[in-house]
């Protein structure tokens, strides 16, 4: 497995890259194929929206037929998507393509972690490779900022913005043979059919719900995006409503309910949610001001980036070992670090690149010892039959709070950015994002508290290492 998590990580990589490398290609991307702002916004989003409604659907195929099978399809998939993005002749074709390759990333993505997890017991092997996880995603996530930039900039071959999309194609060509000689085969678990319904209704429901938070902001929320989510209460009760039935009825749902009873799981999701709900506006809201109220270029605004990648990348793969002498408490340290990064940011905004820059460092360090730390906790106790499904409901839910997050807090941003103060905007959502923070160490605190409790022969310094 040493020589297959490479492999696995750097599809995780490119996952992250495309995720994030559209936001600086944009105004290119406009300018070439004249695209309106709903095209545009499809560009940007519809991968996060096909990605995300898919995750769950993805994993329990992974569970099904087999977790290095549906790698590589969705590697391959990715791969082609790329391509077909990269030769756009125009809007509509990129932002099918995208869509496309959303669907590919959630066929793909889930498979990483439920491979790391089946392969791997609770210990230090699997906390070293989930350290390594989130360093592959902090990268990747860095990378769209500066790679982006930097290729755009270069203008590689004279292919312009098609080059972010097209880079893709050797990556694929090195990782799908690779991933077929390199990764084991792991026993399937989940039933001969697939929960069709139940899947649809899922995918149906969070896109109702991803589909406006993520387009509600720049549109003006028109009462579409209202309606929608307000449809998908009913869409996503009645798919649990079926998944309760069929379970009853001795089937098996798409979504494992058993994972559900698993508290350990349920306690890492919950802080899960919370932290990537601060991370993903931070990291939006921060974008907006670096180039709206410091006047950097795009490129620039990457390059401002890159300390707290760097800072993160390091963290994480210090995270695991520290976690394993320690306990939790290296989590609730990491969590303290970056309120402190957030509470500067709060004072410091409006005082110029020096104080955000200081800000961002602390961040970065602490997020490395927080992030990979709460996946690893999550899936502690989730049994190899449920690695699929476990990771892509875990997967969904990051993604729909990052969503969740932009569209609140960024809605909050622009509220206060109107008459062009972008550092008071960026002061007043940073606070938000502290008290999510915040959150989040009060619920890593608890579950450590209950742990010790539930384990009274444990010492409070080392509850509870994953």
């Amino acid at each position: 497995m040493r020589g297959a998590l490479p492999v696995l990580l750097s599809a995780w990589f490119m996952a992250q890259f495309d995720f994030f490398v559209v936001n600086v290609a944009a105004p290119a991307i406009e300018h070439d194929l004249r695209a309106g702002p709903a095209a545009l916004e499809l560009i940007v989003a519809g991968y996060a929206f096909t990605y995300a409604a898919g995750m769950i659907t993805g994993g329990r195929l992974g569970d099904r037929y087999g977790y290095r099978r549906l790698f590589v399809w969705g590697v391959a998939a990715f791969t082609v998507a790329s391509v077909l993005c990269g030769i756009a002749p125009g809007a509509p074709w990129l932002v099918a393509a995208r869509l496309l390759q959303g669907l590919a990333g959630a066929a793909m993505v889930p498979q990483v972690l439920a491979m790391i997890s089946a392969v791997h017991p609770p210990g230090r092997q699997r906390a070293r490779a989930i350290g390594w996880y989130g360093a592959a995603g902090g990268l990747g996530s860095i990378a769209g900022q500066v790679l982006g930039g930097l290729l755009l900039t270069a203008d590689v071959l004279g292919l312009g913005w098609r080059v972010i999309f097209l880079i893709n194609l050797p990556v694929g060509l090195v990782v799908v043979p690779l991933a077929r000689w390199l990764l084991p085969e792991v026993d399937r678990h989940a039933p001969a059919r697939l929960d069709l319904p139940g899947a649809a209704g899922f995918a149906a429901g969070l896109a109702l719900l991803l589909v406006p938070l993520g387009l509600g902001n720049s549109l003006g929320w028109p009462a579409w995006t209202w309606a929608a989510m307000a449809a998908s209460a009913p869409v996503l009760a009645l798919t649990w409503h079926w998944q309760r039935v069929l379970k009853a009825r001795g089937g098996q749902p798409v979504l494992d309910l058993d994972l559900l009873k698993v508290h350990s799981y349920l306690a890492g999701v919950a802080s899960i949610v919370a932290f990537m709900a601060y991370f993903a506006s931070f990291m939006f809201t921060l974008t907006l001001l670096l180039q709206g109220g410091l006047g950097l270029t795009a490129f620039q605004a990457g390059l401002a980036f890159a300390p707290m990648g760097v800072l993160f990348t390091v963290t994480s793969l210090l995270g695991g070992p520290l976690v394993r002498r320690y306990g939790l408490v290296v989590v609730l340290l990491g969590g303290t670090v970056t309120g402190l990064g957030l509470a500067l940011m709060v004072i410091g905004a409006g005082r110029g690149l020096p104080y955000v820059m200081a800000a961002l460092v602390l961040v970065g360090a602490g997020n490395g010892l927080v992030l990979p730390q709460l996946i690893g906790a999550a899936l502690v106790e989730v049994a190899p039959r449920q690695a699929g499904i476990g990771s892509g409901v875990l997967s969904t839910a990051q993604q729909f709070a990052g969503s969740g997050g932009v569209a609140v807090i960024g809605a909050l941003f622009f509220a206060l950015a109107r008459d062009g103060d972008y550092p008071r905007a960026m002061s007043w959502s940073a606070a938000v994002d502290l008290a999510l923070i915040l959150l989040v160490i009060a619920m890593v605190a608890y579950n450590r508290r209950r742990a010790i409790k539930k384990a009274p022969g444990a010492t409070s310094r080392r509850a509870v290492a994953p």
